[in-house]
């Protein structure tokens, strides 16, 4: 199986980085199984809560690319911190062109 890096800055600044994230996970399902501070991914991954809700570093959002229609609905229940990085953790599925993905961890509150 084929492995890439990502790194997560949490909510207190600490950086958190996975050097065998797997392909074909969601951001969400790597974060949350290292215990990473504020991706809880309390739906499961079916885009229904913005608890796995990141910012895109800005060098990486052309590669990530924008919400689709269904996850920016999610977004906009969280739209007092949404910004236009936003992302949720488990829409995005790892993949090699992802190897060195960076995003900041978003409020839960």
């Amino acid at each position: 199986m084929t492995m890439i890096k990502v790194t997560l800055v949490q909510q207190d600044g600490e950086v958190v980085t996975i050097k065998d994230a797997s392909v074909g996970t969601s951001l969400m399902e790597v974060a949350n199984a290292r215990g990473v501070v504020g991706i809880l991914g309390d739906c499961g991954g079916g885009c229904a809560c913005a608890t796995c809700h990141v910012y895109i570093d800005p060098e990486w959002w052309e590669t990530v690319g924008p919400p689709d229609a269904i996850e920016a609905m999610t977004l906009d229940m969280v739209s007092d911190i949404t910004r236009e990085n936003s992302r949720l953790g488990c829409q995005i599925r790892l993949a090699p062109e992802l190897d060195g993905l960076k995003v900041t961890v978003a409020p839960n509150e």
